[in-house]
């Protein structure tokens, strides 16, 4: 296998961490981003010889991986980004609508000006990504948008939770967003959550948010009949 396509381009922060920390970090990066797909090989000589480390901290990160649920460890033969098991990532999304449909709800009743300011402008920002097809882009600010949510209203808890679910769908919603229209629909979307949360309209926040996540999974069922491979039971 060739050498994963982690990014160079890590922060002093980053830099930083442990070794063990930064491998896994890098490879949690790559599976998310789908720079890994489901099913590629991890190759440990290519990430010992990356990072500049022995074998033991690149052994240490695929573990933690693998408890994640992200790499499959094989004995005797390698290790593997794990396949997208489609009754999990309905399960994570049963979990992430629930919450994030209360979480807009909420919004929709006492969500800060400021707070309503900050979505504004990542819409706008949004608006310029899909004009340039910056899958990338709109990926982070899609995070930004639902993340501007629970810090405004204060849910700090609620983002722990939402982001480790988050974990195990952005690599879905990565595979997802290329598709024709997608970009665009993620948008008209994220603004239709922000007009019912600005007019104070808490049961059409709570409609349009549950809309938009549920595209994902009927997306989803789609892309596993053209995709199998990367779905396993």
């Amino acid at each position: 296998m060739a050498r994963p396509s982690l990014r160079q381009s890590a922060g002093a922060a980053e830099t930083r961490l442990p070794k063990a920390d930064q491998v896994h970090l890098a490879l949690k990066q790559a599976i998310t981003r789908g720079e890994l797909p489901p099913g590629a090989a991890i190759d440990k000589g290519a990430l010992c010889l990356r990072f500049g480390v022995s074998r033991l901290p690149v052994t240490t990160a695929i573990h933690r991986l693998a408890y994640e649920g992200l790499v499959l460890i094989e004995p005797q033969k390698g290790s593997y980004v794990s396949r997208i098991r489609l009754d999990d990532v309905v399960q994570w999304m049963m979990a992430r609508c629930a919450i994030e449909a209360e979480v807009a709800t909420e919004a929709a009743r006492r969500l800060p000006a400021e707070a309503a300011e900050a979505l504004a402008r990542n819409l706008r920002y949004q608006e310029a990504a899909v004009e340039g097809a910056d899958f990338d882009g709109l990926l982070q600010l899609d995070v930004g948008f639902h993340h501007a949510l629970t810090e405004g209203l204060g849910l700090h808890r609620i983002a722990e939770t939402l982001d480790t679910l988050r974990v195990h769908l952005d690599r879905v919603r990565r595979l997802l967003l290329p598709e024709p229209g997608r970009m665009a629909a993620t948008l008209s979307e994220h603004h239709a959550v922000h007009e019912a949360i600005a007019a104070r309209k808490p049961a059409a926040a709570n409609r349009a948010m549950r809309f938009h996540l549920a595209v994902v999974v009927d997306r989803l069922v789609a892309f596993e009949r053209d995709h199998p491979d990367f779905f396993g039971p």
